[in-house]
């Protein structure tokens, strides 16, 4: 059996309640977009039932690829988006949180630049062009996320306006380095995968995508932002103690 041309990711941590109609809208828009491509869910040690609920959907589609990637206990979202990465049998990958705030119509934006061998990591971002925001988030989410972008361009020197969009499009076989080399489990995750890529010269575009507020975000406003502002700065100390020694993924490991 061939590979599927493409493979979908959703992360998902007590999402029981909505899971079941977001996946029907994912692969309802797969079958037109790319019938072959491969639905994977990570349960990232949720108590509600999330595993049982994508198990018994997939369960009634025997013909679509797809499967559940379950750990019993909650390690974070980056171990669940590395995760599924790691697990996907397609030369192109995408993580898309599973509230679908990005709506999974944008998907082509993030993959078909990639398809187009001109780039290795495509990112959606809501800062690029914020008339693409339908329903808002809390004024303190965004500014919040706008004070974390400028921490990470100063601290990183990564040029992007939202690293944070739950929607990324990789190139498989240029990322799996990387992204096996990621230690960051927590929500900035994102920050470490696309610093590995830009030391290991690799090439990345930012795609402004539409996006919806959901209630029900598993971030803290406090907790989590504290804990996102410690991950940068520490991936920042640990990166000036290894310079990179060529633009070879393989060989970037902080």
């Amino acid at each position: 059996m061939s590979p599927p041309p493409l493979a979908v990711i959703v992360p998902a941590f007590n999402e029981a309640r909505r899971l079941t109609e977001n996946l029907l809208t994912l692969l309802q828009y797969l079958q037109t977009y790319r019938p072959a491509a491969e639905l994977i869910v990570v349960d990232d040690g949720s108590t509600d039932g999330t595993a049982r609920v994508a198990e018994e959907f997939f369960a009634q589609r025997p013909e679509v690829m797809a499967r559940v990637v379950r750990f019993a206990q909650n390690r974070g979202k980056g171990h669940a988006v590395r995760a599924g990465l790691l697990a996907a049998q397609a030369p192109i990958a995408l993580f898309s949180d599973a509230d679908l705030s990005t709506p999974i119509t944008e998907l082509p934006k993030v993959v078909e630049p990639i398809e187009s061998e001109n780039y290795d990591i495509v990112l959606g971002s809501r800062a690029l062009d914020r008339g693409l925001i339908g329903d808002r988030q809390p004024w303190r989410r965004e500014q919040g996320g706008k004070v974390f972008n400028a921490i990470v361009r100063l601290t990183t020197q990564l040029p992007f306006s939202d690293t944070q969009c739950g929607f990324k499009a990789f190139r498989m076989e240029s990322t799996r380095p990387i992204i096996k080399d990621g230690r960051i489990n927590g929500f900035g995750f994102d920050v470490e995968l696309l610093f590995l890529a830009q030391r290991a010269g690799l090439r990345m575009l930012e795609v402004p995508v539409r996006w919806n507020h959901h209630d029900g975000s598993k971030v803290h406003i406090v907790r989590d932002s504290l804990r996102m502002f410690s991950e940068v700065l520490s991936l920042r100390t640990r990166a000036s103690r290894v310079a990179p020694r060529n633009n070879s993924a393989a060989e970037m490991s902080l």
